[in-house]
């Protein structure tokens, strides 16, 4: 069964790609019933966004994107061409019986065709309406087009992560998906504020303000100080050690926050003499000398095996962990314990491995998961029962290319 956290809640996905399906996921992983909209014969970009594709049950592709069912399980797909006039009229049933609106087209677009938040909370003053966009609804840059690289770069975020000599990108969509958490926790903000008031509103979120906000610290030592903060590629700006570190095979990464923990850190590679030494001996000191003390580290963590640190460092008590790829994540104990890989039956591929909601609650918990559907899998179901199309209907609509 699905988390019965939402039940009751009904959302209306008009968006695709990534940043608000990933936010539509998570409130469907929590139990709303999320109606995402898709054009008909071609639905989300992102079904598109290959390879990798889906095999099927016999190992051939098929023309599903991996990219695709990262974030569009527990959803109900409904192909409706909004370009349409009855296309319209369609979703305008759907959100008049929604709480939730979520779409993610360039500012102002949605009006064109009537299905605007003003539109649609002029039918529904209830609805709880949130719209992604690159820039925000207004300002100078509000009609521009961009993706998540473009966001990471005018954000700051490039500018504090890479090598000194070079800026670099989050390997991730990492806008994007920040982006998602915002509008999740604001949808449910705005649902709570409905809940207490009878009224809905409209939610403004901008990718570009999302990718300066998660700047947090930095921005706010940079607010303070007036420094700009400094790209250090692998190492933190918390206490030393914090970074990435070579071992005889395999690299580690290896975090004494406090002066405790150095001392630690110090038993764990049998150099206690560090603590002696004035320039290592507390964390400022120690922040302060880092261009000197981590030669030296690095230096006694290439003496031995990953493996070896990593179990002296777990008997002191020191935090650190193995720089994994992918196969050493998913094989990791702590991750199998925790069951963030799981496993769904899927009408195509037969069992779709997927990654499992981080939500842990423990009265309505997050355990039932359907896969991503197929294009238009759930048209005569939601529109017979939400919008009153008969089956006769359904076959004219279809003929005419209005879903």
């Amino acid at each position: 069964m699905p988390s019965t956290a939402l039940a009751g809640i009904r959302v209306l996905d008009l968006s695709r790609i990534l940043a608000a399906p990933l936010a539509t996921q998570t409130l469907a992983d929590l139990g709303a019933e999320v109606i995402k909209i898709e054009r008909p014969g071609v639905g989300d970009d992102s079904r598109t966004y290959g390879p990798p594709f889906l095999t099927d049950q016999d190992g051939e592709p098929t023309d599903t994107a991996a990219f695709f069912l990262a974030c569009n399980r527990n959803k109900k797909s409904v192909t409706v061409n909004h370009a349409t006039a009855e296309g319209q009229e369609l979703i305008r049933a759907l959100a008049a019986r929604s709480d939730v609106v979520v779409e993610n087209y360039r500012a102002g677009t949605l009006a064109k065709y009537g299905l605007d938040q003003e539109s649609l909370r002029a039918l529904n003053p209830r609805l709880v309406y949130l719209s992604v966009t690159g820039f925000g609804q207004s300002g100078p840059y509000a009609q521009r087009p961009g993706y998540d690289g473009i966001f990471q770069a005018m954000s700051g975020m490039m500018s504090v992560s890479g090598h000194p000599h070079e800026p670099m990108k989050v390997g991730i969509s990492m806008v994007d998906i920040l982006t998602g958490l915002y509008a999740s926790t604001a949808i449910l903000a705005a649902l709570r504020h409905r809940d207490a008031t009878g009224e809905g509103q409209f939610i403004d979120l901008s990718l570009l303000d999302c990718g300066l906000a998660t700047l947090s610290h930095f921005a706010m030592n940079y607010l303070v100080s007036g420094e700009v903060p400094r790209r250090r590629g692998n190492g933190g700006y918390g206490g030393i050690p914090s970074q990435a570190f070579e071992c005889a095979d395999k690299p580690i990464f290896v975090v004494a926050g406090n002066d405790k923990q150095f001392a630690a850190f110090c038993a764990a590679v049998d150099h206690t003499d560090l603590l002696q030494d004035p320039r290592f001996a507390t964390t400022a000191a120690r922040i302060t000398h880092r261009d000197e003390i981590v030669p030296v580290l690095e230096t006694i963590l290439r003496t031995r095996t990953r493996d070896e640190w990593l179990a002296a460092f777990d008997a002191h008590d020191v935090p650190a962990g193995p720089i994994n790829e992918l196969p050493e994540v998913f094989a990791d104990p702590q991750i199998q314990h925790r069951e963030m890989l799981l496993e769904v039956e899927d009408p195509v591929a037969g069992r779709l491995p997927l990654l499992a909601s981080p939500i842990r609650l423990t009265g309505t918990p997050v355990e039932g998961y359907a896969p991503p559907p197929s294009l238009g899998e759930h048209t005569t179901e939601v529109l017979g029962r939400l919008a009153g199309v008969t089956e006769d209907q359904l076959v004219e609509l279809r003929a005419r290319g209005v879903v």
